[in-house]
């Protein structure tokens, strides 16, 4: 993708991953879903995920899958809300940027 990343949409990204399923998913499952629109690589994420978890946006838990311990992430109420902001202010960003390429097609 041409367009940089900030760090509040990555946030943005990742919160809405985490928040489909209820029981939380594991930082490979959730690199593969955000794979699908950015380009990104887990030495990426995992910064994410860690400062997710101390603004408390999400929690964390480990299981045991085949002798080896995964941790899973889960969105908290707290990160729900800060969803609901960023999917808000998404909307709004994207309808004026919208607006801006869309019109400069009409001139053309």
């Amino acid at each position: 993708m041409v367009f940089n990343t900030g760090a509040a949409l990555l946030d943005a990204i990742v919160l809405s991953v985490v928040s489909r399923d209820q029981n939380g998913t594991y930082g490979y499952r959730i690199t593969q879903e955000v794979r699908e629109v950015l380009d990104i690589s887990e030495s990426t994420l995992y910064p994410v995920l860690r400062r997710l978890l101390k603004d408390g946006c999400l929690e964390s838990y480990d299981l045991a899958i085949d002798g080896r311990n995964r941790r899973y992430y889960r969105i908290t109420e707290s990160g729900r809300l800060q969803l609901n902001l960023y999917r808000g202010e998404w909307n709004t960003y994207a309808q004026k940027i919208s607006r801006i390429l869309e019109e400069d097609t009409k001139h053309e």
